[in-house]
Parts: C-alpha cells; structure tokens; sequence
C-alpha cells in the first residue's frame, strides 16, 4: 500500500527541465555510435542486383491487399506460388559455379602433366557470380577433382565410354591429375576470392583426342567392305556347256583368313574367295620352254575327296619365268595412304618396313618414286634411282598419318609422276598401299575405276596393297586392281611382306601376259554337271573371250593359277538336274569328222595378250581320258595339296557341297601332300586348318 501510495505521488508531479548540456552529450554520443558501426560493416547486406528476396515478396503482396484484390484464397495461392518460385530462382542462380572449360581443358593428353610427386601448380579461380565469405589466406576447396558432377550435370555427352571414342591416353596421367586428396589441392592465386562447392567429388576420365587433337573413332569390324559374291551354281552341260572367266592371280584372300584365325575368330563367309587361297601358294606346274609361249596348261581329272560320284578336272598354268638378269628396267611408284586410318601398328609402320625390303630388292638403275595422299596428295620423292638407296629409304622413314583420305587426288599424281619418268620396253606401275578407306573427293568405286581404266591406256600398271584391319576397303581394291592391270595383295605381316614384295617380286612387278582369259567347254555326252569352284568375281560372258576390249586378269613372270571344276559324269546318281523333255540330249552324234572329239571330255581355251600389245593369241587343250587318275592318291603331289586349300576354301565360305567333309579330312589331305616347303607356307596352312577345326566347335 505504502509502495502504491508513493507512486501516486509521482505520478502527479512535473518533470523537470531537460538539461540542454546533459542532451547534447548524449545525443554526440549517439551519432558517434552510428558513425562506427556503419564504418566497420563486416560485409554488404543484399544482393548484385539491390533487392532482398523478402523484398519482392512484400512489393507483389502489399498493392494486393491495399488495393483489395484479394478476393480469396484462390486468388492468394496464384499470387504465391509464382512469388516463391521466383524466389526459388533468386536463391539459387547466384550459388558458386565453377569454370567447366578450364576444369576440362586440362584431360588433354598434350597438355596433361605426368604426376611428378611435387605440389600442383596454382591456378586462378573460376569467375562466378557471387562471393562466399573467405578468409584471409584460406587454403582453396575447389580442385579438378572436386569440379566432376557439375561437369558432368552440364555435359553428359562426356559420360561416353572408351569404347565408343578410341582416345589413347595414359590412364596414369588421368589418375595423377584428378585423383589428388584435400592436402594437394591447388593453392588459390595470391588475393584472389575463393570458391567453395558443397562436397568434394570424383572425375571420371573422359574421351579426349590423343596427341594431335586428332580424334580416333573406334572401328566396327563391320565397315570392311569385300568384294565376294554367292558361290556358283552348279549348271547343266546340256543348256549351259561353257564356262567363261578371267585369270586372277591375287592372293589377298588367304592373309585375310590368316589374320582371322590367328585373332581367334572364323573368317567373315563373304572374305573368303577360293581361288585366291589356292593360288597364294607356289607350285611346281611344268612350264613353258620358252618365252615365245608364256604359259603352259596341265590338265589332271581325279575323284573328289569330299563326293565319291563326282570328279574333279584340275586345270593349272604356269609362266614363263623371266631371269632377273634379263628383268626389264623398273620406273615405280610408291603411292601410299598417310591418313589418319593409317596410324595404326599394322598399317603404315608395316608398310614402310614392307617397301624397305623392295627397295632392297631393286636394282641400282631402277627408278623410286614417292607420292603421299591424305586430305591432299604430295609428292616426298621425286624420280630418284634406286643407287641412291638411302635417299629413297630416308623418304620412307619420314611418313607420318594424319588427316582424311583424298584417294583420288594421290592417284592422279601417282600416275602423273610415272608418266614423267616413264621407261620404253621397262615396267612402269603405280603402287598404291593402303586400307582403302577414301573418304574425300572422288571416292566411289565407279569413279575410281574410271580414273585407272583411263591411265592404263598409257602403260602403266598398278599394284594394289592392303594393310591393317577393322577400316579395310577389299572391295575398292578387288576393283582397281582389276582395271589397273595389275594385281592386289594383303600385308597382314611383315614375313607376308616378304613373301610378296621380295620372294615373288618378279611375279609382282614384271607381267608377261595381260587380258589372260579361260574358257572351258564340256562335252555333253560325257559331262552332265558342273560347278567352277570360286572366281566368282571373275565371271565373263561368253562372247567376252574373244572380245579383245574386254579387260582381264594379268599374270606375272612365274605365276602361277589353278582353277578347279567339280564334274559330275553322265549317268552318276549324283546329277541334280533333270533330262530336258524336249531337248536333243539324247539324239545320237553325226558320223562326221567331230566323231573324233567325242571321247573328250571337255575343251580348255586360253586367250592372252603380250604386254604392248592390243590383239590377243589364242592356246588350246583337249581333255580326254589320258588326263584322269583312277584315285586321289594317283594325282600329282601339287595337285593334292591346291584341292586340300580348295577344300578348306570352300567350307569357310559354308558352301553346302563341304558340309559333310570334315575339317581333319582336309588336314589328312594336306599332309599327305605337303611335299617339300622350304617356306613353310604348307606347314603355316596345316596350323589354321587345325585353329579352324578348334574354333568352328566354340
């Protein structure tokens, strides 16, 4: 009561009068309170742009309400929720970003430091758009490593696999820049503003282009492309006696199904083509005496191993071989791919090796050209004799690849330049090595074609060698081979460079015969059936054969070809067509002068012509009974062994005739007839018939 009494007095009295000097002390102490503390402001309120993010919540609510356009609750959820998305959006677009092209641009292989144990060097922050508070000498958070998920939210094509870009990098560098702790993080440069992410991360490696910035796509083995077509039919004497095709001497076939036995696959069907398998090998078929006839035929009939109502009529040339001290003078050139494509181990090293070896092979008044190709041709070596050898080695070992495959441009200076230093009565050819994969300017096969159908006519033949795999064009090169009156090999190795290039230069380099042609007719009171076994990309019409502008295959000094038909006698169970109802197959033979012929059983023709020369001479062979053995086993040891490779040619191809010959019964053949094989190409033959037998049973 006392304490309220004491109050009500109080409350009736007058205060006093302010003191004006009292006041003005405190209101000095005042403004100098606001004084510091708006000088020392530990950092500015707001954001770059001058708003609050409540702000514009409170500049979009409050002319609502006063002016009333709040008309419910409905109409309040369509005010808010825009206003907090946006609010959303302020918040969250000024967070820290980080430099995506510097983090990246570092995963390159030319610029990527190898790991060295010492400190990383610094390296600026990236610009941002806002700031987090720091302090003063901080170490930096931010690193490549800790930079990978933002890379990767704005870029997910990086995410591609290795197997989808063949970039060849050391995975060690990759590890020893992105794989760093906290304690090697890269300082931040001196004064500058740091940044900082929310937790570190892992990079994953990402494709970047190998040395060179190039870009190496990863191969499908399914972009070979090969010239093959379906196997031939088996035809009928009666209403299709002849048989008409041109010689090929090829080999590129062969190494083809070596490369794919030896990588522990079967062979792709459509790679394999018979009669160059059997004609890789050298044979000892009898030979001309002479070189007034360039080759001579030897025609052998036996039973067939894999169809004991069939026979086998083996018909087999061999050239005239030409000594190399006679050899004809040889103006070359090596017209050679150094695309990108080529950068590979089994592309353009081997086949510098490979021209090493025939350059060695030359004779010192021989004449070396080279010619390079890429997006554009260049010429690295003019005409130069080959007495100058390290000259010429010199411009092989300087190739580099790089850059896309302008093929035609490089053929016309090939030839271009071999037109310059053309020899009269001499071997002018073009050889041209690559994998075929011409990518730029003319690069159909047609117009290919047409380009070396042109040159040709000058006397300048080509030779077309393929390397390397996954990117080979065995198509394009079956086709200028054939135009180009030469001849196209495979180099898988450099022991297949040898062989080629060194061994059977002469059969390579120097031809005795072009537009080589065959034609064989068969007599249809002794023959009903037959099947010409490969050559299928050889075929002619039959009115080809005399023909002298029709192009054919070419054959060098000391070729040799093989060509196989399976028969099928008049009157064995193993015919498969019927007895025409309204032929004259039955009709017995005019006793006139032909009577003679009809105990033959088929005709063989050979056209050719002389090299210069445009009008072909014609060779005959009749085929009696004087040609037939009674067993395999009674036929010549060469002869065995082509029909053994006819055999396991055949049953890579999947020909139905093969299905029941069995990959040991082919091995037993071979064997038997290996012979001598100072090579060992027979022996090598044995190997992949046996890899073949192990790996058609996976």
């Amino acid at each position: 009561m006392i304490l309220d009494k004491e109050l009500e007095k109080l409350s009736h009295l007058t205060p006093p009068d302010a003191d004006p000097e009292a006041r003005s002390r405190a209101l000095a102490a005042a403004m100098q309170a606001f004084d510091e503390a708006e000088n020392n402001a530990a950092t500015a309120q707001g954001n770059a742009q001058g708003w609050r993010p409540s702000s514009i919540i409170n500049w979009i609510w409050s002319p609502a309400v006063n002016k009333k356009f709040l008309a419910g609750s409905a109409l309040a959820t369509l005010l808010v929720i825009p206003a907090a998305g946006y609010l959303t959006f302020e918040l969250t677009r000024n967070q820290p970003i980080v430099d995506q092209e510097r983090v990246a641009g570092t995963l390159s292989k030319n610029e990527m430091p190898k790991p060295t144990g010492r400190p990383a060097e610094p390296v600026a922050p990236a610009p941002k758009l806002s700031e987090a508070p720091t302090e003063e000498n901080r170490p930096a958070q931010s690193s490549a490593a800790d930079s990978a998920q933002v890379l990767q939210d704005k870029q997910p094509q990086a995410a591609k696999s290795a197997a989808e870009l063949r970039a060849e990098f050391d995975a060690g560098e990759i590890a020893g820049l992105t794989n760093r702790s906290k304690s090697s993080a890269m300082p931040a440069a001196p004064g500058a503003p740091q940044q900082q992410l929310a937790e570190p991360m892992a990079v994953a490696p990402s494709p970047v282009p190998p040395a060179g910035g190039r870009v190496q796509i990863q191969l499908d083995p399914n972009r070979e492309r090969f010239a093959n077509a379906a196997a031939n039919p088996i035809k009928s004497v009666a209403t299709d006696p002849v048989s008409t095709f041109s010689a090929d001497v090829d080999s590129a076939s062969y190494s083809f199904v070596r490369r794919s036995l030896t990588g522990g696959a079967m062979p792709d069907p459509q790679s394999v083509r018979v009669e160059e398998m059997i004609n890789y090998f050298p044979y000892d078929w009898p030979r001309p005496e002479n070189a007034d006839q360039p080759f001579k035929a030897t025609v052998t009939v036996m039973p067939t191993p894999w169809n004991h109502d069939t026979e086998l009529m083996h018909v087999a040339i061999k050239g005239y071989d030409i000594a190399p001290a006679t050899a004809p003078h040889a103006n070359l050139v090596f017209l050679i791919d150094v695309s990108g494509s080529m950068d590979e181990p089994d592309k353009l090293p081997l086949l510098k090796s490979a021209f090493r070896l025939l350059v060695n092979r030359l004779k010192a008044d021989d004449t070396v050209s080279i010619v390079t190709y890429a997006g554009n041709a260049g010429t690295v070596l003019e005409p130069t004799r080959v007495v100058e050898k390290s000259k010429i080695l010199s411009a092989i070992d300087r190739l580099e690849a790089g850059g896309s495959t302008g093929g035609a441009e490089g053929i016309e200076a090939a030839y271009d330049l071999a037109k310059k230093a053309f020899v009269k009565d001499g071997v002018n050819r073009v050889m041209l090595a690559t994998d075929g994969d011409f990518n730029v300017g003319p690069s159909s096969d047609e117009d290919l074609k047409r380009i070396v159908e042109e040159k040709r006519k000058d006397g300048i033949f080509l030779t077309v060698l393929g390397f390397g795999r996954g990117n080979l064009n065995d198509s394009l090169m079956q086709t200028l081979a054939q135009n180009g009156n030469g001849s196209a090999a495979y180099i898988d190795t450099l022991a297949e460079a040898q062989k080629t290039l060194v061994e059977e230069a002469g059969s390579t380099l120097f031809p005795i015969a072009k537009d080589v042609k065959f034609q064989v007719e068969f007599n249809p009171q002794r023959i009903a059936e037959y099947r010409l076994i490969g050559y299928e990309t050889r075929a002619l019409k039959r009115e080809d054969f005399n023909n002298d502008r029709v192009d054919a295959g070419d054959i060098g000094s000391g070729h040799s070809v093989t060509a196989i038909y399976e028969i099928t006698p008049k009157g064995s169970p193993a015919v498969m067509n019927d007895d025409l109802r309204y032929g004259a197959a039955s009709k017995a033979p005019a006793e006139t002068s032909d009577s003679a012929h009809q105990g033959e059983l088929a005709f063989v023709k050979m056209r050719y012509k002389r090299p210069g020369e445009n009008k072909s001479a014609l060779i005959t062979t009749p085929v009696g009974d004087a040609n037939t053995v009674a067993s395999a086993d009674a036929a010549p040891q060469d002869v065995r062994f082509s029909v053994a490779v006819a055999a396991f040619g055949q049953k890579l191809s999947r020909v139905p005739a093969l299905d029941a010959y069995s990959y040991q019964a082919i091995v037993d053949l071979a064997a038997a007839s290996r012979g001598t094989d100072p090579f060992g190409y027979r022996s090598d033959f044995l190997g992949l018939v046996r890899l073949a037998d192990s790996l058609s049973q996976q």
